[in-house]
């Protein structure tokens, strides 16, 4: 990305990559190039058969191929809807669509009771520091998760906020550079407050002296709801354990070596982010995940888990009770939700703090994930070298059929010259995936809520887009913090 800054103590205006539009062949992705293909084919036998007669009985799949790799429809090329649809008719067929908790019929021991495609994830509790690791056989990764707390970032100085910029800059380079992190995420979720800091002061500072006004005062706290908003913060790492597994090996091997593994890292993550004037609790553990995992599916049972002790921190029952998911949205317990996806990061200069209008609306229950898929120096230098040279040879291609080369392309192409400047000076290269979970009571309300948050995210400059017939799934990225991918 690109920075400017005319004064020392001014911030540092960015610019972020754009997503790349670049197909497989001038601009057409592998599924367009398919059904043209299949066009192209139609036509040229319908012509070498019969010409006009069959040509006219071939119409239909001519016209039908064209409209599929050409006509775009909320955002995609319809082709690539075709895949999202099968996958919708399947899961509806197969009454994957909806879930219901088996009661009397419980997981078996260390499995998350989570519903989809997460059903197969398991905890692992590390003996040397207590914290809870995530396993996902499937995609053979370990995830822990730590709460980090901060100040406000938009009450700070602008010298201060270009500062942590920068140190945050070095947090995700460390996770950068050994290659074993599968992915970083981070996530910033609002919860209702419980009044849990009010109970904590009146049982260690009042006076419990059986007066009336005592008796009143214990009371009042004591039924007091929720009344306000708290934001509550989260990174989590992912060891990818088949890249690990030289490391892994040397440490005994299986979860115990891969636990140890993920220590290491744990440990520089702690570090760095210390570094960066962030405070990192200690890494949490299983009642501590199953709170946050809970909270997500059942927002209305928040406060009170808060506020309660012990309640509700067993992973083996975290998950939720029913999800029932619609085209649209997703239902799960006592909310409605709905996964957008910022498909654009802002095109023209912003400052550090242009998320604010999303972060700091009010009123409305989110989640917003940052998801980063960190790559290895010499694996991002292979790649942008390779985006390089296609860029080149389809300007060529481009020029030799007299087509006209337009300002997205050109974009494109020095915002891959740009990544690779920047990697040649020593910075990380990540991919940044961001989705914001909205959640509401009612399908009227979540409604509202989302168009709130779409009216935000305009203002921040950014465009989104509603992940339409993926909603579960997304939320299972979005909502939990599992470093998991869409």
């Amino acid at each position: 990305m690109r920075a400017t800054s005319s004064r020392d103590d001014d911030l540092t205006a960015v610019k972020f990559s754009r997503l790349s539009r670049r197909g497989v062949l001038l601009g057409l992705s592998g599924a367009q190039l398919v059904v043209a293909g299949i066009g192209a084919v139609v036509l040229v036998f319908s012509l070498y058969l019969g010409g006009g007669i069959i040509l006219a009985y071939t119409s239909p799949i001519l016209l039908l191929c064209t409209v599929l790799a050409w006509v775009s429809f909320g955002g995609r090329k319809l082709v690539e809807w075709l895949p999202i649809l099968a996958r919708w008719a399947w899961r509806s067929t197969g009454g994957q669509l909806i879930y219901r908790r088996r009661i009397v019929k419980p997981r078996p021991a260390g499995i998350l009771a989570l519903p989809g495609d997460a059903a197969s994830l398991r905890q692992w509790v590390d003996a040397e520091t207590g914290a809870v690791m995530v396993h996902d056989p499937h995609r053979a990764t370990l995830t822990a998760l730590v709460s980090v707390s901060h100040p406000a970032f938009i009450l700070l100085d602008p010298i201060e906020q270009e500062r942590r910029v920068t140190s945050w800059s070095r947090v995700l380079a460390t996770a950068c550079r050994s290659g074993r992190i599968a992915a970083v995420q981070v996530m910033e979720r609002t919860l209702p407050d419980s009044g849990k800091g009010l109970a904590e002061w009146w049982q260690q500072h009042g006076k419990r002296d059986d007066t009336w006004a005592a008796t009143t005062y214990g009371e009042l706290i004591e039924r007091a709801g929720p009344a306000g908003e708290r934001h509550a913060s989260t990174v989590s790492i992912s060891l990818h354990i088949k890249t690990a597994g030289r490391a892994i090996r040397a440490a005994g091997g299986g979860m115990r070596g891969a636990a140890a593994v993920l220590r290491q890292e744990m440990t520089t993550i702690t570090a760095a982010l210390r570094a960066a004037d962030l405070s990192p609790s200690s890494w949490l553990e299983p009642g501590e995940l199953a709170i946050i995992l809970r909270s997500a599916y059942d927002p209305q049972i928040a406060a009170t888990l808060e506020r309660n002790g012990e309640l509700g921190r067993d992973l083996a029952i975290a998950g939720p009770v029913a999800v029932t998911e619609t085209w649209s949205n997703l239902r799960s317990d006592s909310a409605h939700h709905c996964v957008l996806w910022i498909s654009e990061w802002p095109r023209s200069l912003v400052y550090p703090g242009f998320l604010s209008s999303i972060l700091l609306s009010s009123g409305i229950r989110r989640t917003f994930t940052l998801l980063y898929t960190p790559m290895r120096a010499d694996q991002a230098t292979r790649d942008l070298r390779k985006r390089k040279t296609e860029h080149i040879s389809d300007a060529s291609q481009r020029q030799r059929m007299g087509q006209v080369e337009d300002a997205q392309q050109d974009a494109e192409y020095h915002d891959v010259l740009r990544q690779e400047a920047d990697l040649t000076a020593g910075h990380g290269v990540l991919r940044a995936t961001g989705l914001i979970t909205v959640s509401a009571p009612s399908p009227d309300e979540l409604e509202q809520a989302v168009a709130a948050i779409e009216q935000a995210a305009i203002q921040a400059s950014c465009e989104t887009r509603r992940l339409w017939g993926q909603q579960a799934q997304a939320f299972a990225v979005a909502a939990l913090p599992l470093c998991r991918s869409v």
